[in-house]
């Protein structure tokens, strides 16, 4: 049997921090929210000034990057690149830049959705806050 990591509280709030430090560095307006493995909510942060909207986008970039196992860029990408029938694909419904999977020990245990502002810029805010736990993924 194997064993794998699980996010708790305490790295989901060192996540949601670091995405919120980095959305706060530049002036940007957005919610946060982080997943686990399976894409169940953890954590959600609407920064002051972020549209209602966000907060539902945000969870369902995260939960689409948890389940696929990849940057939601990725099915973004696949449909604009012609693949439209992807469109249809159950559950992953936020085919859209800012969700980031959460790598520790090679394996995804979560991932982070942002929503709010540019998607490079929602982009930029996930990784910042899926790097939080990058030192746990160092050998030891």
């Amino acid at each position: 049997m194997h064993s794998k990591a699980v996010l708790t509280q305490t790295e989901v709030s060192l996540i949601v921090q670091a995405a919120r430090a980095e959305a706060q560095r530049n002036q940007w307006a957005v919610t946060i929210a982080v997943a686990d493995d399976g894409g169940h909510p953890l954590a959600l942060e609407r920064l002051d000034g972020c549209a209602p909207v966000s907060a539902y986008i945000a969870t369902e970039k995260a939960r689409t990057a948890a389940l696929g196992r990849r940057e939601s860029k990725a099915y973004e990408d696949m449909i604009n690149g012609g693949r439209t029938a992807f469109l249809s694909v159950p559950v992953l419904s936020a085919t859209l830049e800012g969700g980031v999977p959460i790598h520790v020990a090679g394996q995804v245990v979560g991932a982070i959705g942002v929503s709010g502002v540019k998607p490079e810029q929602d982009a930029q805010i996930a990784r910042a806050g899926a790097a939080a736990l990058a030192h746990l993924s160092e050998p030891t």
